[in-house]
C-alpha cells in the first residue's frame, strides 16, 4: 500500500511529517535573502538528511550543500548532487579511501585542522589520482574543532597549498557558540566578533601569498548576520528549512514545518493523555515537543515509546491523532526512515531519509 494520496489522519503512527507549503516558503525566504547579499547559501543537510529536500534547496539557488559526515556526502552524491562540502575532518585510512572514491565522482571539499591529516589526505589523493578541495577550519570561539586563528592557520594553509592532490580553497569557522543566543544584540555582537577572527585570518593567508576563494561559516541563528559580514562567501545554515521550537524562539521568520504525527493510546485520567510517540520517535534534548493546535496542552514526559501530555480540557479521546513539533529537528529526522510530505492535509510524496544513520 502506498500512502500517497492518503489524508494525514489516515497514516499509521508515529509518522514524521513535513508541511510542504511551509517548507517551500522557508526555502524561498532564505533564497531571497541570499539573492540580496554577496554571500552564497550552502545549506547544511545534516538537518533533514533527505535528498529530495536538498534538490529543492539547490533548485532555489543554493550553490551546493554542506554535510556533517562522509556517509551523508556519499548518499547525497548518489542522489545526483555534485558540489559538497564536508564541514568536518575526515580522518583514518578507511574514511580517507572512501573520500578519494567520492572525489573521483564529484567536487568535494573537506575541513582540516591538523598537519598529519593534511599529509594523509595528500598521500591518498596522489595515489588515487584524485583532487580534494580543502578548507582550513579556524576556531572562532566554539572551542570544538579548528586551528587557532592567525599564524597557525596560515602555516596549515601553506602546507595544504604545497600538498599534491589537495586544492587549498579557503577557510571555515563555525560560530556555533552564538547561534542560539536569545538576545539579538548579543548574538550579533558575538557572531561578528567570531567572523572578525575568521576574516583577519583570511587576510593573513592572502598576505602570505595564497588566494582565498572561500570563507565559510554561519548557521540558522546567525544566517543574516554572518551572511552580511564583509568577506564571508558562503553560509552553512541548515535548520531553517523545517525549523523546530528551539530555533523558533529566536523569531527568525521561518515556520515550523516538521511534526511527528502520533495517536492517543490511553486516557488514564482526566487531563492526561498518553500517545504512541516517545524518545524513539522524537528527541527531547532541547526541551519537550509542543502539541500543535492544542492550546494549554503540554508534553511533560517522554519515555521510550510513550509521550505523556497534560491537557487543559478533555478534548482528546483514545484513537485521536495529533501532531507534535520537535524541539530539535536534526536529531528527530535521524530517528525515521521516511518523511511524509503533506500538502493541504494529504500526502503528496513519501521521501526516504537516505542520510539517516550515516554517521561514519
Amino acid at each position: 500500500m502506498t500512502e500517497v494520496g492518503l489524508r494525514v489522519e489516515d497514516l499509521d503512527t508515529p509518522a514524521l511529517l513535513v508541511d510542504l507549503e511551509a517548507l517551500e516558503r522557508n526555502i524561498r525566504r532564505m533564497a531571497d535573502f541570499f539573492a540580496s547579499v554577496p554571500a552564497n547559501l550552502r545549506p547544511h543537510v545534516k538537518t533533514h538528511k533527505t535528498p529530495a529536500i536538498a534538490h529543492k534547496q539547490i533548485a532555489a539557488g543554493a550553490q551546493g550543500i554542506t554535510c556533517a559526515k562522509l556517509g551523508e556526502a556519499e548518499v547525497m552524491a548518489a542522489a545526483g548532487i555534485d558540489d559538497i562540502l564536508i564541514a568536518n575532518q575526515v580522518v583514518g585510512p578507511a574514511k580517507i579511501a572512501r573520500l578519494m572514491g567520492l572525489a573521483r565522482q564529484i567536487s568535494v571539499t573537506v575541513a582540516v585542522d591538523n598537519p598529519q591529516n593534511v599529509a594523509d589526505l595528500s598521500a591518498a589523493a596522489t595515489a588515487a589520482g584524485a583532487t580534494v578541495g580543502v578548507l582550513v577550519e579556524v576556531n572562532v570561539g566554539m572551542n570544538r574543532c579548528g586551528v587557532a586563528p592567525g599564524e597557525a592557520a596560515v602555516a596549515l594553509a601553506q602546507q595544504v597549498a604545497r600538498s599534491p592532490g589537495l586544492r587549498f580553497r579557503g577557510v571555515m569557522g563555525y560560530e556555533g557558540h552564538c547561534v542560539a543566543i536569545p538576545d539579538r544584540r548579543e548574538r550579533e555582537e558575538k557572531a561578528r566578533a567570531a567572523m572578525a577572527l575568521l576574516i583577519a585570518t583570511k587576510e593573513m593567508i592572502e598576505a602570505a601569498g595564497l588566494p582565498v576563494e572561500v570563507v565559510s561559516g554561519g548557521g540558522t541563528g546567525t544566517f543574516d548576520i554572518t551572511g552580511r559580514y564583509p568577506g564571508v562567501t558562503e553560509v552553512q545554515a541548515g535548520s531553517y528549512v523545517t525549523m523546530d521550537t528551539s530555533y523558533r524562539r529566536l523569531d527568525l521568520g521561518f515556520e515550523c514545518a516538521l511534526t511527528v504525527l502520533t495517536t492517543v493510546i490511553s486516557r488514564p485520567q482526566p487531563g492526561l493523555a498518553i500517545v504512541d510517540a516517545g524518545m524513539k520517535a522524537i528527541t527531547p534534548e532541547f526541551g519537550m515537543p509542543e502539541p500543535k493546535g492544542l492550546p494549554g496542552a503540554r508534553v511533560v514526559r517522554l519515555s521510550e515509546e510513550h509521550g505523556k501530555i497534560e491537557l487543559a480540557d478533555g478534548g482528546l479521546s483514545v484513537g485521536d491523532k495529533l501532531e507534535l513539533i520537535p524541539s530539535h529537528g536534526c536529531t528527530t529526522f535521524n530517528l525515521h526512515d521516511r518523511l511524509y510530505a503533506v500538502r493541504a492535509g494529504r500526502v503528496e510524496a513519501v521521501w526516504p531519509i537516505a542520510g539517516r544513520g550515516q554517521f561514519r
